[in-house]
């Protein structure tokens, strides 16, 4: 009895084995890729020395500019800075910028919304008339939100400002 069932056992494990895993489809040998040899160009293509010689262009590019109390006029220097401002956009086609108006803590929210846009626009006109296009100038007003909330001169003539961010390149 011991016997046949060990009998019985094997004959099932190799019923199981001989049957019970399905066949696989043969593989078929994969054939060589053929290989040409490129074509190559009877002259180099032209690329433009602009190309070559761009930089990125970062954020320490474009200089602040500030104000006076209570003003939007721009001053002497910081028409100059706007020059060098110009340059690098005129110098650089595709750079699309943000000049963001900023105000110190003194007056009201909407007063300094009012002026932080004044200064932007200011800006923004400045540059439009040196030649950069329009469409690639924006303006935002921030007026009194990104102040450093400080006191003393020293710290709120820092507030009085307008900054140049890049939008795309």
């Amino acid at each position: 009895m011991r016997i046949s069932g060990v009998l019985l056992v094997g004959i099932l494990v190799l019923l199981l084995l001989g049957f019970g895993c399905p066949k696989q489809p043969p593989v078929e040998e994969p054939t060589a890729p053929v290989v040409t040899e490129p074509e190559t160009p009877t002259t180099p293509p032209e690329i433009p020395t602009d190309e070559v010689t761009k930089r990125e262009i970062t954020q320490k590019d474009f200089e602040p500019i500030y104000f006076d109390f209570d003003k939007y006029a721009l001053r002497p220097g910081d028409r100059e800075a706007l020059n060098r401002n110009a340059q690098v956009l005129k110098e650089n086609p595709a750079v699309k910028i943000r000049i963001e108006g900023n105000c110190d803590e003194r007056g009201t929210v909407e007063y300094n919304l009012a002026l932080g846009e004044k200064r932007a626009r200011a800006a923004m006109d400045y540059l439009v008339n040196l030649g950069v296009g329009a469409d690639r100038v924006s303006i935002i007003t921030y007026g009194k939100e990104r102040a450093n909330h400080c006191s003393g001169e020293g710290c709120w003539s820092k507030d009085r400002r307008d900054d140049f961010m890049i939008l795309s390149q």
